[in-house]
Order: C-alpha cells, then structure tokens, then sequence
C-alpha cells in the first residue's frame, strides 16, 4: 500500500516537473519520498531494499535541484517597479499592486506571508486567493508559506482547511506550509514576477465602520505606510513553463 501511495506520489511529481509545476512537484517529490522511505525500512529481502534506497537517492538529488531553482525565483530579477504607498493613502487594492502582473502564464503561486493569525489576516489571504482564481485561468497551486499559530492553531488550521475546500472546488490545490524562522514578506508567481510588500498582504488600515466605503471594496480602504517593490526574472518564467 505504502509502495503504491509513494509511486503515485512521485510518478506525479515528474510529470509536475516536466510541466514546469515546480511548487507543487517539489511537494510531492517530498511526500513520495517519505512514503518511500517508510516501504524501504519494512522491507526485508536485502536486494529490493538496495532498489528502494537507490531510488530514494535519485528522487532525493531531483528534489534538491527543484528546490535550489524555487530558491534562485526569490534572489533573481532585475526591480519592475517601485511603488510607496504613504500612510492612509487609498486606491492601492491588491488588484491595484497585483492585477497587471496576474495572467493566463502562472500555473502556481507561493505566497511568503508570516503573520496569517488573526481573522483580518486570514481574510486578506483568502482576498488574494479570489483575485488570483478571477484572474490567471491556468493557476493550479497556491502554496502558503507561514508561521504556525501555537496559541490558538485550531482556528487557524481550520479557517485554511475550509479555504483548501473552496479552492478545490475551483481546480486549484492549496498547501500551507509553517516555519518558524521566516521574515520575509513577498509573493512569487509562475510567470517571473516577485512582489515584495513591506508590510506583506496586511497592510490595511482597520475599516472605520462597516457602513463606509472601503469596507468591503479595499479600493476605498486606507493604507498603512509601505514599500512595494516588483522583480522579473525572465530565467524563472521559462523554468516553469
């Protein structure tokens, strides 16, 4: 059972891979690989363990050049665009900082986000997540790289549950993924785009009152103070295409 879960798993991340859905192969070169790594340890007869630890090396060394490439998205590209965004300014929506960025190109986004505790937080995901799905057709995978809450990592884990449901009902895998070292805030897309917010998704301003404009269309919201800063790296539009 084990061994048919891990050549699922791995067969799928080559065919990821080949396709230039790198996020998510590299998810499930991971995945395959424990499962493998679980069959290899049961096994008993000497020579189909050799078989299973040579191919554990193979999907392992993949794994890692996967990796090292999603590492050079973040540190390549040359500056796009700089935008500042002075404190309680309006007219700075995602679809704003986003929207000219987002196409048919991007099959996967990673979204490096450490505050997504509070409900404010969640929901400001949650908003990416729809102008994304409206506006790249071909998007499949949107990973959330975050800070897990041990407060109160119920709420948290459950809210991310119910948007991975929804999402799923719309053909687009979501993968939450916790550190607990990250400061980074930034937003990488398939096509070759790294948007780098200084204060990440969060930086509206409270809405006054939820009868005012702004409290639902973010068009009208102020703004906290915040830099923006877009790169594009044509390397990493052709990797993933």
């Amino acid at each position: 059972m084990a061994q048919m879960m891990a050549v699922t798993l791995l067969t799928r991340a080559i065919e990821y891979d080949v396709v230039g859905r790198k996020l998510e192969s590299l998810k499930l070169y991971e995945d395959g690989i424990e499962a493998l790594l679980k069959e290899s340890k049961a096994e008993t007869d000497p020579k189909k363990k050799q078989h299973f630890q040579t191919k554990i090396v193979e999907y392992m060394n993949r794994a890692e050049q996967v990796k090292e490439l999603v590492t050079r998205w973040k540190s390549k590209g040359v500056i796009s665009d700089k935008i500042h965004i002075v404190e309680g300014a309006t007219g700075y929506s995602y679809s704003r900082l986003f929207g000219k960025y987002f196409n048919d190109d991007i099959r996967e986004i990673l979204i490096e986000e450490p505050y997504v505790r509070d409900h404010y937080q969640i929901c400001n995901v949650v908003m990416f997540c729809e102008l994304a799905v409206s506006s790249c057709r071909n998007v499949k995978y949107i990973q959330l790289l975050t800070v897990k809450d041990s407060k109160n990592n119920d709420e948290q884990g459950r809210a991310f549950d119910t948007l991975k449901e929804s999402l799923q009902k719309h053909g687009v895998k979501f993968v939450v993924e916790y550190s607990e070292h990250m400061h980074d805030r930034q937003v990488i897309l398939s096509n070759g785009y790294v948007v780098k917010i200084g204060r990440g998704l969060n930086y509206f301003k409270p809405s006054p009152s939820r009868y005012c404009l702004g409290a639902f269309n973010f068009h009208f919201r102020e703004c906290r103070e915040t830099n923006v800063d877009v790169f594009y790296c044509p390397e990493n539009n052709k990797s993933c295409l």
